[in-house]
């Protein structure tokens, strides 16, 4: 089986979806709304950010770390969800 594979293939845009929410939580800035965060948008100015970055699915400007902490919070939210739907039954 590849690394990348989904066990579930229509789960792909809710983890989407998950990801940039999370993203979002710790002040990323990545994809659509990379472009509505004035601090972003200032970073570009400035030539912080290539503006050439600022596009859907691009985290190439974002650090290891950054990129680990939300896969990280992906992983717990899933299990808290997983650990909330077993306990309500």
């Amino acid at each position: 089986m590849a690394r990348n594979s989904k066990v579930v293939p229509e789960s792909k845009k809710a983890l989407d979806m998950l990801k940039y929410e999370i993203a979002a939580e710790l002040g990323l800035p990545v994809g659509k709304q990379m472009s509505l965060n004035a601090d972003t948008e200032f970073a570009t100015e400035l030539g912080a950010i290539p503006s050439s970055s600022v596009k859907e699915d691009y985290w190439g400007h974002i650090s290891s770390r950054d990129t680990g902490a939300v896969g990280g919070r992906i992983t717990a939210r899933l299990i808290q969800r997983a650990e909330e739907t077993l306990f309500s039954l």
